[in-house]
């Protein structure tokens, strides 16, 4: 306390803390105990030393010790580490008796902890007790036999002693209890030491029988390969091949057993083996041995071992997928194609029979189009590979009884068996086939089939009387029609040619009647009758009056050698474009033009080209509004429409477009000359240029005609905005005008 002037006591201030927010940097309690330990803040000093010189201070202080020894076990008897360092205590004063017995009472407390048996143990070994160690031990494997670690040092101890009878007896003693692998190893190891291999060996077979794995079997089978005794390996192999049997086989056995006879040059012996596993294991669980099968043939086999190699893993593999799914027919084709190669007969039709004995569950074409393709590949093996003629026959005959015929069929088979019978040089069985697969089956394919393969033969009127059968079944079939025109035509008979193509163009439906017409029309071509062609274009032209038929007739006159042949040409170009007047597809009529024009520009003179130019339409840039499916407003799109000059309809529209942009160049000139220069400007004006400042209703027709596509376009994208570039001095007539004539651009656009 500060004293003031007068005496009175002052009392300090407090610091008042300005500034109450929490610091940027925050102390923990961890961080200042960590402070305080780095510090050494918290460290006490040792305890000074104390010499004992004097035999009763030596009692007192054993007597202090033992009573906190005691004290603590007496508050705690369970915590085993009190009487460790009790005993401990005791043995360091070399009181072994006392330690022996507070060891004693600790074990009346906790006789199951193990590392209070294994302290009494080491105490009376460092104290060279061994007879009391012994005790220790057989009461520690006797109560807990279970616990290695006893076993393990009992046998360590007797044979540091030297006591290899009673070594080995503990071991025997431990095998009893069937320990594990480790066990038995160091039971074998300490035979090995002193020489005792029969022993060892007595031992092996004791421990593969109690731990029967393939890798006790493999060490016991190499245990007497290293000392020698090769013929003793061997029969453990073959006796853990035996144990194990086909049920729980093992690639790594049979790879050991390899690599041990490989060791012998044993090299036949080896290749037995490999491939008596490979018959038993499946293929996922041989990845193993088929490496080490093909390493082995590539060090010691031939180009044949190898290919084997090979082909056996591959076998393996197609084998497992066909087992899983029985109707990949893919995996089928593949397996077939890998025995084909490699493979007797006998094996081949085992593994074609195998597959196409999986019918497809649905009687549905698509499912059993790669199923057919078995039976082709199986006939075609059975024909070219074996050379089994009446083997292949059956082949074809079983597999059409198994087709559902009313449902469906495979015309490939049918012709298939029909050119086998050919070859085998059987011309009725062929044709008797065939008939029957018309009857039961009549398709396109077939009938086509047996079509050329009469033709092949040359028999004519047969193939007369397939066509006419054709075509009583498919009448609609232009293709079929056109065939027998042109082998009637081949034959030489055109009165039969002709009078074909007659019946096929007046059958009330076809699928292809454009090719069938124009087949005709060829055929009085060659035939150089143009009577006839004309005859037939005309026919042509009253059931369509499509645009190609209009070129190719026009096209027609043009290369027949006559002297009016332009003149009919431009004939049939006049009618054509008569015609397509009201055709609503503009497009064809202007392909038409476009056709003509450059007929006119090749053979026609400067008149005939300047008239037809003035046919051609006016490409115009329209807008149309979209409507979407629900009916809503879909916006608009822009379109190009072609405007005919000689329709009478459009007539009026060329005419008002033409005077709409002769009318806003002379208001654009009007606006752009300046006023001074208005008579001079007139007075050397060109004619061209009065023509173009004159009124629209004084132009001549022909230059209000002439409109360009692209002065049309410009006048439907300025329509809207014509008074945009006129300035704003203009008198109000120049509006009254502008503002009709929008309205008139307005109707048109309407119209």
């Amino acid at each position: 306390m500060a004293s003031t002037a007068a005496g009175k006591q002052r009392i300090p201030k407090v610091a008042k803390v300005k500034n109450k927010a929490p610091a940027e940097v925050q102390i923990t309690a961890e961080q200042l105990l960590r402070e305080a330990k780095e510090r050494e803040l918290e460290l006490l000093p040792p305890p000074p030393k104390q010499k004992i010189t004097d035999k009763e201070e030596l009692n007192d202080y054993k007597l202090k010790k033992r009573k906190g020894f005691e004290d603590n076990i007496r508050k705690n008897r369970t915590v085993i580490s009190n009487w460790i360092k009790y005993a401990q205590w005791e043995e360091s004063l070399q009181e072994v008796q006392r330690a022996r017995s507070i060891y004693e009472r600790a074990l009346d407390v906790e006789h199951r902890n193990i590392a209070l048996w294994l302290k009494y143990a080491e105490m009376e070994m460092k104290n060279r007790q061994v007879n009391h160690a012994r005790n220790i031990w057989d009461r520690a494997i006797t109560i807990l036999p279970r616990v290695n670690q006893f076993w393990y040092k009992y046998t360590y101890m007797e044979e540091m002693l030297g006591n290899v009878p009673g070594c080995r007896q503990v071991f025997e003693r431990w095998m009893e209890w069937e320990p594990e692998e480790q066990a038995w190893h160091s039971y074998i190891n300490f035979e090995l030491r002193y020489k005792e291999v029969d022993k060892a060996r007595i031992i092996y077979e004791r421990f593969v029988m109690v731990h029967p794995e393939v890798k006790n079997w493999i060490k016991y089978a190499r245990f007497e390969e290293r000392h020698g005794y090769i013929a003793h390996s061997r029969k453990v192999f073959e006796r853990a091949v035996e144990f194990f049997g086909e049920e729980h086989v093992n690639e790594n056995l049979f790879v050991a057993f390899a690599r041990f006879e490989e060791t012998q040059k044993e090299f036949e012996r080896v290749r037995v083996i490999y491939k008596y596993a490979l018959d038993r294991i499946p293929k996922h669980q041989a990845q193993e041995l088929f490496k080490n099968y093909t390493m082995f043939e590539k060090k010691f086999g031939d180009r044949r071992g190898i290919e084997d190699v090979i082909v056996s893993k591959r076998r393996f593999q197609y084998e497992e997928e066909v087992k899983a799914n029985p109707h990949n027919y893919d995996a089928w084709f593949d397996y077939l194609r890998l025995v084909e190669s490699d493979a007797d007969p006998d094996t081949v039709r085992e593994i074609y029979e195998r597959a196409i004995a999986n019918i497809p569950p649905i009687q549905e074409k698509r499912h059993w189009r790669r199923y057919i393709y078995l039976w082709i590949n199986y006939a075609l093996y059975e024909e070219l590979e074996v050379k089994d003629s009446e083997r292949t026959r059956q082949v074809y005959q079983a597999c059409l009884e198994l087709i559902p015929h009313k449902k469906f069929t495979f015309a490939k088979i049918w012709l298939l068996h029909a050119q086998f019978e050919i070859r085998q040089k059987n011309l009725q069985n062929a044709r008797k086939i065939m008939g029957t697969a018309i009857g039961k089956c009549p398709k396109n394919k077939l009938l086509k089939g047996y079509i050329e393969l009469e033709l092949q033969l040359r028999e004519f009127d047969r193939c007369r009387k397939l066509y006419e059968k054709y075509l009583e079944f498919s009448p609609e079939n232009c293709s079929t029609w056109i065939k027998f025109a042109e082998l009637e035509t081949i034959l030489g008979d055109v009165d039969r040619a002709r009078a074909i193509f007659e019946l096929a163009i007046g059958q009330p439906r076809l699928d292809m009647p454009e090719v069938l017409w124009k087949s005709y029309i060829d055929f009085e071509i060659e035939q150089e009758e143009f009577g006839n062609t004309r005859n037939l274009y005309k026919r042509l032209l009253q059931r369509t009056q499509h645009v190609k038929v209009w070129i190719s007739y026009a096209k027609f006159e043009l290369s027949i050698d006559s002297p009016d042949r332009v003149q009919k040409c431009r004939q049939v170009f006049e009618e054509a474009n008569k015609s397509m007047r009201n055709c609503e597809e503009k497009e064809e009529r202007l392909m038409l033009l476009e056709s003509w024009r450059d007929f006119e520009k090749e053979f026609g003179a400067d008149s005939t080209i300047e008239r037809v130019g003035k046919l051609l339409p006016e490409k115009v840039k329209k807008r149309r509004k979209l409507t979407a499916e629900d009916g809503s407003d879909a916006g608009w799109e822009e379109y190009y429409d072609y405007i005919f000059p000689e329709d009478a309809a459009n007539q009026p529209n060329l005419k008002l477009l033409a005077m709409a942009k002769m009318w806003k160049r002379q208001q654009v000139s009007d606006t752009e000359q300046p006023p001074e220069k208005d008579a001079a400007a007139e007075q050397t004006s060109s004619p061209s240029s009065n023509k173009a400042a004159a009124p629209p209703e004084q132009q001549p027709e022909s230059d209000r005609n002439n409109v360009t596509e692209t002065e049309q376009e410009n006048v439907y994208d300025d329509r809207d905005d014509s008074n945009s570039s006129s300035s704003s001095s203009e008198s109000g007539s120049d509006a009254d005008d502008d503002d009709e004539e929008r309205k008139k651009n307005s109707t048109e656009e309407k119209d």
